[in-house]
Parts: C-alpha cells; sequence; structure tokens
C-alpha cells in the first residue's frame, strides 16, 4: 500500500516513516504542501496523510483541489489543531478520517487501513483475471481457488500489475510504486521479485501471467493475452 506523507516536524516524520515502513507501507514523503500537492497530482496513492500546517500549500487547500479536480484518494489530516471548527472544515473539504498529535503509529496505522477499506468498497477490492484472483482487503490471492502465499512487497507488486492488465510498466515505475523514490534505480530487485511471483503461481497455473518486454519492463497479461 502506497502512502504520501506531508509533514514539516522532522521527529514525527521520522518514527512516522519508520512505523508505518515496518508494518509494510510504502511511504512517499515530502516536508512542504507545495510538494506535496505536485505529487499528489502526479502519482497514484492508495492514500494521504496530511498535515494541516505545513509550509508552501496548507493542507487543507491542497484537500480543497484534490477534490475539485474529482480526485477521490483517502485523506487522513494530521494536526495539532484539535478545535472543533477545524474538524468540521477538514471534513467538510472531502477529508476521510482526522487524527490529532499526539498519537501512536499503530492507531495511524489502523485509520489508513479503515480508510482504504471504505474507499474501496466503493471500487475494486477484488481483482480477477482469469483463474488468479486477488483481494486486497484481506490480501489473499488464489489461482484455480488454491491459496498462493506471497510476501508483502510481493503482493504489492502483483496488485499494481493487476490494475491494468495489458499495459506495459516500466521497471522505473514499478520501484518508485512498490519501493518508493528513494530506491536505487539500478538494482534488479524488480526482476527478482517477479521472479518469485511466477515460480509461485507457475507452481499451479503455468499460464505466464507476467509478461516480460525486452528493454522496457513487465505487463500484467490480459486474458486474451494469455
Amino acid at each position: 500500500m502506497k502512502v504520501l506523507f506531508v509533514e514539516d516536524e522532522t521527529k514525527i516524520a521520522n518514527f512516522v516513516q519508520a512505523g508505518l515502513k515496518e508494518q509494510g507501507f510504502v511511504v512517499d514523503y515530502c516536508d512542504n504542501g507545495d510538494e506535496g500537492y505536485l505529487r499528489a497530482l502526479d502519482n497514484e496513492y492508495d492514500v494521504i496523510v496530511l498535515d494541516i500546517m505545513v509550509p508552501g500549500k496548507d493542507g487543507l487547500w491542497i484537500l480543497k483541489q484534490l477534490r475539485r479536480s474529482g480526485r477521490n484518494v483517502p485523506v487522513i489530516l494530521l494536526t495539532a489543531r484539535n478545535e472543533l471548527d477545524d474538524r468540521l472544515e477538514g471534513l467538510n473539504l472531502g477529508a476521510d478520517d482526522y487524527i490529532a498529535k499526539p498519537f501512536f503509529v499503530e492507531e495511524l496505522a489502523a485509520r489508513i487501513h479503515a480508510v482504504v477499506r471504505q474507499s474501496v468498497g466503493t471500487r475494486q477490492n477484488l481483482l480477477s483475471v482469469g483463474s488468479l484472483k486477488l483481494d486486497r482487503i484481506t490480501r489473499e490471492v488464489t489461482c484455480n481457488q488454491q491459496a498462493i502465499e506471497l510476501s508483502s512487497r510481493e503482493f504489492n507488486l502483483l496488485e499494481y500489475l493487476m490494475r491494468s492488465p495489458g499495459r506495459v510498466f516500466t521497471r522505473t515505475q514499478i520501484l518508485e510504486h512498490v519501493w518508493g523514490y528513494d530506491f536505487n534505480a539500478n538494482t534488479n530487485v524488480v526482476d527478482v521479485c517477479i521472479q518469485r511471483i511466477r515460480k509461485k503461481i507457475d507452481s499451479i497455473d503455468r499460464a505466464n501471467w507476467i509478461e516480460s518486454i525486452r528493454g522496457v519492463g513487465y505487463r500484467f497479461c490480459k486474458p486474451n493475452l494469455i
């Protein structure tokens, strides 16, 4: 699950990033609203954790513009201010939840899962292509009704590809979404992870679900491409 985290307080930013990464989240972090807004527009996130009081464009402005542009990504507002007017303004602008400092990272993680579950309920929580099925809520994968045990990273990569069957993703795109911006682009971790996923699926169905596109990257095959 990929999170955009916008927060300018270094101490909070460090412990939140560490805590979320320990629980399997991919965290894309920035410390100002201007950069946060651009990242929210240019990338696909599962959820945005947004401090109201950040340098540049403030959190409420960012939220307002995202909703005006039709972007329905779940947003959790994070702030030291806990007055009723602030909470109501954020919720009225389209925030999915609101958490006040100080807080436990475990609570934030639980809130993230909750808003994503609610959001997915209106979108698609079950990805299904042929005999392969992936449940984004329970994080279970089956092929021909047999369970496939995937690591958190393998699950996130497979989910990313299955969201857009037939679309070719470069290794850089996969790295940015599944591993995060600060990962070494010259690494072969994408290829290694793909090989592990293929091996696990092939033990049940040797249909070559994930196709290598030479010199480009990978795509998850549509049924008529298999």
